[in-house]
């Protein structure tokens, strides 16, 4: 028998180990996702089970090498989590691993005693649904009064109070093999019978704490695959309002120009197939601002035919480094759109378009400047803030980078009244500093945006 006293150190030692030994392994990725991945293969199990194994199969060496140091074993617990959590073939496997210091130190029965404690909870585990497993309540009490109080409105089988009795029944098993072979396996045994029940709860609640560590994780790890998901439905809601507002007001183009001009018509049914062509392939979020710089060409070639060539000019100042930075798909071509609709349509003459860009301090900086009639005062401000009204373009390109960048980006807009707008843009962009921008040269100015024209 051991001394009451340290048997109830040793306990409280557990409680410790199995909170240390879990929350070292929710820390390691690795480990997260081999343990939420529902389909692994061997390789990945066998990684989970060294992952868990290997150091509790140490912790079963120290308690039968140092003297009075019981609490480092709780492979009994461990072989009852990889029953429910793994299956039968892994339980087996984990069990046997575990009970191999204690073979080696002739505790013979450890071995077909955790192969039976692997079975049993494999077998409960495979007929309960995961969140039974996961919610099960590392403190007795709790698990009691919700089984009371469900049973009291609703009479039904409760699996997470099996599983309390099933740990402590198996618990209890040990303890009767223990004192009929006292040197073939080791349990805690005392005959105090409230120091009984001390053993008994607390493999229980070795059991439970893991479990509510680990689902910690999964909870989080869930809640962050919403996020994610919410923000990707959120942009591409977002990408969908870009793309009938641009049609649309192309298509009013067109529809100037069949009936007087239809040569340029078909020049710009042309161009729109090959912009409608671009949209209707399968893109990521991003783009090299390259690509988005020819995408916005074919815009621009539309509306030059529509303005004429003499009316809209295009000036691109545009940094060779900044060509290869990823940007937002789909982000100038709505401000160049409400530069030439709001800023130089309304001028009789027209006027110019000017696009830069360039990296400063690690960041990607947008420039979009016109020098049309500019936006009315009380419209805008330059905080970056719009009001309603001020255009879907606009609105959208602004909610796009505060979704995708947060507060890494900016957006601001100043205007002049009849002077002209200039729309900034500053988002994150990775692996660039100042040192790698090539020096500027002077502006080309063309009546169309050739796509070779950038700083050198």
């Amino acid at each position: 028998m051991i001394e009451q006293k340290l048997i109830l150190i040793t306990l409280l030692i557990k409680l410790g180990v199995a909170a240390a030994v879990s929350s070292a392994l929710a820390r390691a990725r690795s480990f997260q996702r081999l343990l939420f991945t529902e389909d692994r293969n061997t390789g990945q199990t066998l990684g989970l089970l060294a992952f868990i194994c290997i150091p509790l199969a140490l912790g079963v060496w120290v308690r039968v090498t140092v003297p009075n140091f019981y609490a480092a074993d709780i492979s009994f617990e461990t072989t009852i989590l990889l029953g429910i959590l793994m299956g039968p073939l892994s339980a087996l496997a984990g069990g046997a691993l575990l009970s191999l210091p204690a073979m080696l130190h002739h505790e013979y029965l450890s071995l077909p005693f955790n192969l039976a404690v692997a079975a049993i909870a494999s077998f409960y585990g495979s007929f309960v649904e995961d969140e039974e497993v996961w919610s099960f309540s590392p403190f007795v009490d709790l698990s009691i009064y919700r089984w009371v109080r469900r049973n009291l409105r609703q009479p039904r089988f409760d699996r997470q109070v099996l599983l309390l009795v099933l740990i402590i029944g198996l618990e209890m098993c040990r303890d009767w093999l223990a004192s009929i072979y006292p040197h073939r396996l080791f349990a805690l045994s005392t005959s105090n019978w409230w120091v009984r029940v001390a053993v008994w709860a607390c493999a229980a609640m070795v059991v439970g704490i893991p479990l509510k560590i680990w689902n910690a994780i999964r909870i989080e790890q869930k809640l962050e695959e919403q996020k994610r998901l919410l923000l990707e439905a959120r942009l591409d809601a977002l990408q969908r309002q870009i793309n009938p507002h641009f049609l649309f007001n192309t298509l009013n183009s067109i529809a100037s120009l069949v009936r007087f001009r239809p040569e340029q018509a078909r020049e710009l049914i042309v161009k729109l197939a090959n912009i409608l062509r671009a949209l209707l392939k399968d893109h990521d979020s991003y783009v090299l601002l390259r690509d988005e710089l020819s995408f916005t060409d074919d815009y621009l070639g539309i509306e030059v035919v529509r303005f004429g060539a003499d009316k809209l000019k295009v000036v691109k100042e545009i940094e060779p480094a900044t060509l290869e930075v990823p940007v937002p798909s789909m982000i100038l071509q709505p401000l160049i759109e409400n530069s030439i609709k709001h800023g130089l349509e309304p001028r009789i003459s027209g006027g110019t378009i000017t696009i830069r860009t360039r990296i400063d301090g690690g960041k990607l900086m947008i420039e979009i400047e016109d020098d049309g009639v500019g936006i009315a005062p009380g419209r805008s401000h330059s905080s970056g803030v719009l009001h309603q009204g001020t255009g879907i373009g606009m609105n959208n390109v602004r909610e796009r980078l505060d979704v995708l960048f947060g507060d890494a980006a900016t957006f601001e807009v100043t205007s002049r009244p009849g002077r002209g707008t200039r729309i900034t843009m500053e988002m994150p962009a990775a692996n660039y500093d100042d040192g790698e921008t090539g020096s500027a040269a002077a502006p080309v100015l063309a009546p169309f945006p050739a796509r070779s024209s950038t700083r050198s």
